[in-house]
């Protein structure tokens, strides 16, 4: 569909869109581009797009950004790679993820799905209404897996256990469809209000975080 791509940013996901579109052979080249990519922080790109002559089709690669930050562009859409991304990585980390495409019209809709197979991602259509409750979504399942490693850590610690052994549990439960088991699945609550004492005594500052995850795990997940 495209074959001259221009991409504006080189962060961790600008760098690997980079990487994938020159594997598969496009012109990255800045001058007449068919397509220009922003790859820029959410906060700069209603300021980019607006240094962008009209003319190109236009798209973002961010989750939370609505469209009309692109204005005045008309030909214009967003395809978010619902990945996490790191520099220590190469474009394969594209591989398999999937990608929300957000668009106003079909053409922008078919747009934003051949650049998300071209790239290797799994496409699929958003509303843009629905886009804030979409990325609330993704941060629950990434950013904040990050804060409950973080909080197993601590435990850890406290407990003289190596935090490294929870990476195979973690990745476990995924490979096993999240199959929830422990305490609350076995209602042994008794093993719960034990974990919370020791919890309020060695590391205070996670007995809310424990409390809370535990109280929407009996709601959600049993």
């Amino acid at each position: 569909m495209f074959t001259r791509i221009d991409v504006i940013g080189s962060g961790r996901v600008g760098a690997a869109v980079t990487g994938r579109l020159r594997e598969r052979g496009l012109d990255l080249a800045s001058a007449n581009p068919e397509l220009v990519l922003l790859c820029v922080p959410d906060g700069a790109i209603a300021e980019v797009a607006a240094t962008i002559p009209v003319g190109p089709w236009l798209a973002h690669v961010s989750g939370a950004t609505p469209l009309t930050a692109l204005a005045p562009h008309d030909r214009r859409f967003g395809m978010h790679p619902l990945q996490t991304f790191t520099r220590a990585r190469d474009p394969e980390q594209l591989d398999g993820a999937w990608a929300a495409v957000t668009a106003e019209a079909t053409d922008a809709r078919d747009a934003g799905f051949w650049l998300a197979e071209t790239l290797g991602l799994r496409p699929f259509a958003l509303a843009e209404e629905s886009r804030t409750l979409y990325h609330a979504g993704a941060v629950f399942a990434s950013n904040y897996l990050v804060t409950l490693h973080r909080a197993a850590s601590l435990l850890f610690e406290s407990a003289g256990a190596p935090a490294e052994a929870l990476e195979p549990l973690m990745r476990r439960t995924i490979e096993n469809g999240f199959e929830l088991t422990g305490p609350i699945a076995r209602g042994d609550w008794s093993t719960v209000e034990a974990h919370r004492a020791a919890i309020r005594s060695e590391r205070p500052e996670l007995d809310h975080l424990y409390e809370t995850l535990a109280g929407a795990t009996a709601a959600l997940a049993t």
